[in-house]
């Protein structure tokens, strides 16, 4: 007999302190297991809070603005670059809409985020979360400023093309009447590129 086993008529019979082990190991798998669970449902449920700039960040976007605004830069300025949190904070700002929609500067495109709570009048969705996200393209095949719908997510269901009434692959703005083909704003972008966590417009001379 050792402290593993015991053996009793030609059977091996595991010991009490083997018993606690196995349990002992089960136990933290379990919790471990629910740790996962709990983490994956907070990130998965987690609200959008407005983005607010710091007092530097703040200072850094109110003079690419200003540069904009007043069409005045010092040789070099031509190119303006904006961060994530910048790009937020100015929706922000300009919107009021900080806690329901957040932007995502992605690798040649822009994600946006919805998190919003549905009229309860509606029809078996009322009162729920509506939980959104959509990817928009900026530029079109000629490198034209464009903002064209490449997919959209609904409570992590990508919809079929045919459901949005074929928009995908569409350029929004061109449906509203916006011709970036022919318009002095787009004739004074020279480059327009988004790269994570920063969109970067280089102006035509």
């Amino acid at each position: 007999m050792n402290d593993e086993t015991n053996t009793t008529s030609g059977k091996t019979v595991k010991s009490p302190r083997r018993k606690r082990k196995v349990l002992l190991i089960l136990g933290l798998s379990f919790l471990l297991l629910i740790s996962a669970g709990a983490v994956f449902y907070w990130w998965h449920n987690r609200p959008i809070t407005p983005i607010v700039l710091d007092n530097k960040e703040q200072n850094a976007l109110s003079q690419k603005v200003q540069a904009v605004q007043e069409r005045s830069y010092e040789p070099g300025t031509k190119v303006i670059t904006l961060t994530e949190r910048e790009v937020n904070a100015l929706f922000h700002h300009n919107t009021g809409l900080g806690d329901k929609v957040r932007f995502e500067l992605a690798s040649d495109a822009v994600h946006a985020l919805i998190r919003t709570k549905l009229d309860k009048e509606i029809p078996v969705i009322g009162g729920r979360t509506l939980k959104a996200k959509a990817r928009f393209l900026l530029t079109n095949k000629e490198n034209t400023p464009a903002l064209i719908l490449d997919d959209l997510t609904v409570w992590g269901i990508s919809l079929p093309n045919a459901w949005l009434a074929d928009l995908k692959g569409q350029d929004m703005l061109a449906n509203i009447g916006i011709d970036m083909t022919n318009n002095h704003v787009a004739a004074g972008i020279k480059d327009l590129s988004v790269d994570h966590g920063k969109i970067t417009i280089q102006l035509s001379e």
